[in-house]
């Protein structure tokens, strides 16, 4: 019997264009507690990396704030997002068609993300690809996270899946980084949420988005 191969997604910036839903919460922050807003542009580029450093980018440094203040601003960014997690957050083009291709070659997906978890199931489940995976990990899941590769590697166990059957599909320089200590082939995203140029970070295939990606897989199987 062939051992079934693995793809492991990342989430935004991948998956699906979270930013302006993200950049929103961020904006509804910073206006609550008195600090400037940005634009999408301005803050793209942080946002696959959480809440508080969209907040630091924006600001400068958390030193403007002190622990205190940056819990609470922390706790009512993931309070409005959760509240507001599909608002203008869009599938990127060609994700449905293929995991519905995956799906017909037996191939086994999971989500490795580091937004929180029970945000990214609810995220999926919303925009209707939730049941096309076989488990989802966000940051909190497990005592790591990307780039950590035992986010991937664990995920990989739980799946009884093999590592060299197994590939990653990310937007960054935190899923590449993953992926080459996993010692797993990564497929990037180009344009991702990373402040690098995409040629910048590492890769074995660099693609503009899902469509197409499947002829690049059936290589792998």
């Amino acid at each position: 019997m062939i051992q079934k191969f693995t793809i492991l997604f990342d989430l935004d910036g991948t998956l699906v264009d979270t930013a302006p839903d993200l950049i929103r919460a961020h904006n509804h922050v910073m206006k609550k507690f008195g600090y400037p807003t940005k634009t999408l542009g301005e803050l793209k580029n942080a946002v696959g990396k959480g809440a508080k450093a969209m907040m630091a980018k924006a600001n400068g440094q958390w030193k403007w704030f002190d622990e205190k203040i940056q819990n609470e601003m922390t706790n009512e960014f993931l309070s409005y997002y959760g509240k507001n997690i599909l608002h203008e957050s869009k599938l990127i083009s060609g994700v449905k068609e293929f995991l519905i291709w995956c799906k017909k070659e037996n191939i086994s997906m999971a989500v490795c993300t580091n937004k929180t978890e029970h945000l990214a199931v609810d995220l999926l489940k919303k925009i209707g690809i939730y049941d096309y995976f076989d488990y989802v990990a966000g940051y909190n899941t497990f005592e790591y996270c990307k780039p950590d590769p035992r986010h991937l590697t664990t995920i990989i166990e739980i799946l009884e899946g093999k590592i060299n059957r197994s590939i990653m599909i990310g937007d960054s320089e935190t899923d590449a980084n993953a992926a080459k200590a996993a010692e797993i082939p990564i497929i990037l995203l180009k344009y991702g949420y990373t402040e690098k140029n995409s040629k910048d970070i590492y890769h074995n295939h660099l693609v503009k988005n899902f469509v197409g990606i499947e002829k690049i897989i059936a290589k792998y199987l």
